[in-house]
């Protein structure tokens, strides 16, 4: 009955990258202001959940099983392979480098929440998948804007690429459940290392395009995803 839960709340938080995609097809929001502002509200809101996801779950349960050299080491691996991985798609100037960052968070965060329950936290669990689908929201929509922009790819195939990339999240929750909680250690340093990358993700391609000239609300964004994460903490804890 819990795996069945965590294939569920996986395939629910994959699936809100198609629900980003939708939302990224509402062209021409007028005024004009206001178009420009949504969208950079939306990716403000998307880098203040991941935020959260490290400052309240990923962090705080990845030191739980690990010393301090191993804890500074899967963070700053972490850190470093998501900067590898943006140098290469940077190098070959892809034109889904939203579209991996998205898969690069999804995939080792569905690891955990699953491994998550299976260690008997199921209250972070289901905080880790809230988060997972408030991410995903924003990140489907950014990754469909770029797609849009840079490939003639018709929005129901973009969308219907993203509904099928959302079983990878039920695998992986699936491997973590099953495989992974037997090794403590392992999740723990699974959840730092997805830390370390995402933290690198947010203020190497989020934060730099939140910000707009004599705007003030995009911020605002960020702070109601950390408020949404610190929400989600308080009730299921």
């Amino acid at each position: 009955m819990e795996l069945l839960k965590i294939l569920l709340l996986t395939l629910l938080a994959g699936l809100a990258m198609s629900a980003g995609a939708l939302l990224a097809q509402r062209e021409h929001i007028r005024p004009k202001w206001l178009e420009h502002e949504f969208r950079h509200s939306v990716l403000a809101f998307g880098g203040g959940a991941l935020l959260a996801a490290i400052a309240l779950v990923l962090v705080p349960d990845g030191l739980g099983y690990l010393g301090i050299d191993s804890v500074l080491f899967w963070f700053i691996v972490g850190g470093l392979f998501f900067m590898a991985i943006d140098i290469l798609l940077h190098r070959y100037r892809t034109s889904a480098s939203q579209l991996v960052a998205m898969l690069m968070d999804f995939v080792p965060e569905s690891i955990a929440m699953g491994a998550a329950f299976a260690l008997g936290d199921s209250s972070n669990g289901l905080l880790l998948a809230l988060l997972i689908g408030a991410q995903n929201l924003p990140e489907g929509f950014n990754a469909y804007r770029e797609l849009r922009q840079s490939t003639h790819y018709k929005p129901a195939r973009i969308v219907r690429t993203f509904a099928v990339m959302a079983l990878l999240g039920p695998l992986a929750g699936a491997a973590g459940y099953i495989w992974f909680a037997e090794h403590p250690p392992l999740v723990s340093g699974i959840m730092l290392f997805a830390a370390g990358g995402i933290l690198y993700s947010v203020f190497q391609d989020i934060a730099p395009q939140v910000k707009l000239a004599r705007h003030w609300g995009p911020p605002m964004g960020a702070v109601l995803g950390f408020a949404l994460g610190i929400l989600g903490h308080m009730v299921t804890g």
